[in-house]
């Protein structure tokens, strides 16, 4: 039988909760320890796990020479420092997405991998999805020739109910919602067209939340109000006490192998889902829906007028689990990683890739959309990691 890992999770509520899908005892994997600075969170995952050593301090866990593997999961802000000490410590590592909330805190995160040659593995989960999947079967089945071109529309419908609530809405915690929310969307987009974001330009602003003035003075850590109720937007109540992240933003972005795509996100539509559209020399494919029942990809070979059949549809099969079946896949892929260095679909490289675009872009936003290059990786760095 395989050595069981034993396992720690930093930030244990929230995003934590997805190590719960590791904890199975007698199986190879355990979760034998929790590290959260709430109290009430560290209880309630004490009696889903029954977890053996429980902190409030992330180091006392990092230290533990009975721990194999960690999930770090904290608020974005702290993925930079829990990460490098848990590599550092030579622990392998669940890195929830983004990778950090700076170029800097990346290449920081890239450099302890390297010099501790612990694994670092990247929470991508949208890398598993079953429409992400069948996209980028089609494009390398070459079905629509090379790419050329890929768009990205992000309707963040729950932007209110959840964003705007916590530490999220406030540009200390995570530099923007672009990067919160977008550094899914643009690794996605990097890894169908082939390339990284050499060049970025964006616009955007902070257009609808900042007109709540219902505010909580002191929200509860992780608080979020998901209910169908809070409509239309402007009816919201409780909002972060500070709010200065946009709600909109839209990027064009210049890729290193000559692809152009875009992005845009909304916090505040009806409807929450994300549509991709990628454009080949010999055709075009089409995501409609993108998690569960009736999501679809169309493929259009043929000159047409408007066609809403396309010339080809892929259906997409209903997955078990979370984000369309995606967390169970993406956390046994961890867990064959760390054990024996199994392939990663997920990569440090493109996690930070898609930072450094959505950083960027950001800056963009807030200094008149003017063009922003994006700083390249070291090759020392690249070739260690890929």
């Amino acid at each position: 039988m395989k050595k069981e890992l034993r396992i720690g999770v930093i930030g244990v509520s929230g995003r934590g909760k997805l190590a719960r899908l590791a904890h199975k005892p007698g199986e190879g994997s355990r979760i034998v320890a929790g590290a959260d600075p709430h109290p009430p969170f560290l209880k309630e995952f004490e009696e889903a796990t029954n977890a053996e050593f429980l902190t409030h301090d992330y180091r006392e866990l990092a230290a533990r020479e009975d721990i194999d593997a960690v999930f770090v999961s904290s608020p974005d802000y702290l993925h930079e420092e829990h990460t490098v000490a848990c590599l550092e410590a030579g622990k392998s590592v669940y890195l929830e997405k983004p990778m950090a909330i700076t170029v800097a805190g990346c290449d920081r995160i890239l450099e302890a991998a390297r010099k501790s040659n612990a694994k670092l593995y990247l929470g991508h989960n949208m890398r598993h999805m079953p429409f992400v999947l069948q996209m980028k079967k089609i494009i390398d089945d070459g079905l629509i020739g090379e790419v050329k071109a890929g768009w990205c529309r992000h309707f963040v419908g729950w932007g209110g109910d959840y964003y705007f609530k916590d530490w999220h809405a406030d540009r200390r915690n995570t530099t923007g919602l672009l990067l919160q929310k977008g550094s899914h969307d643009i690794d996605i987009l990097h890894w169908l067209c082939g390339g990284y974001s050499k060049r970025v330009s964006a616009m955007g602003g902070l257009t609808l939340y900042d007109q709540i003035e219902d505010r909580d003075s002191s929200p509860e850590p992780g608080k979020r109000d998901w209910s169908e109720e809070n409509w239309p937007p402007l009816s919201q109540k409780g909002l972060h006490p500070i709010i200065d992240v946009e709600d909109i933003s839209m990027v064009q972005m210049e890729l290193n192998n000559g692809v152009f795509c875009s992005y845009q996100q909304c916090h505040y539509t009806p409807d929450y889902w994300r549509n991709y559209t990628i454009i080949g020399t010999e055709g075009r494919i089409e995501n409609f829906g993108d998690v569960g029942e009736g999501t679809v990809i169309k493929l259009w070979k043929k000159r047409s007028e408007y066609n809403a059949e396309a010339d080809e549809q892929f259906g997409i099969a209903e997955a078990s689990g979370s984000h369309g079946g995606a967390d169970p896949q993406i956390v046994q892929e961890f867990l064959d990683f760390a054990r024996d260095g199994s392939k990663a679909t997920t990569s440090p490289v493109a996690a930070r890739y898609s930072v450094a675009a959505a950083c960027e872009a950001t800056d963009s936003i807030r200094n008149g959309s003017a063009p922003r290059d994006v700083k390249p990786l070291p090759p020392e760095l690249v070739a260690y990691f890929e």
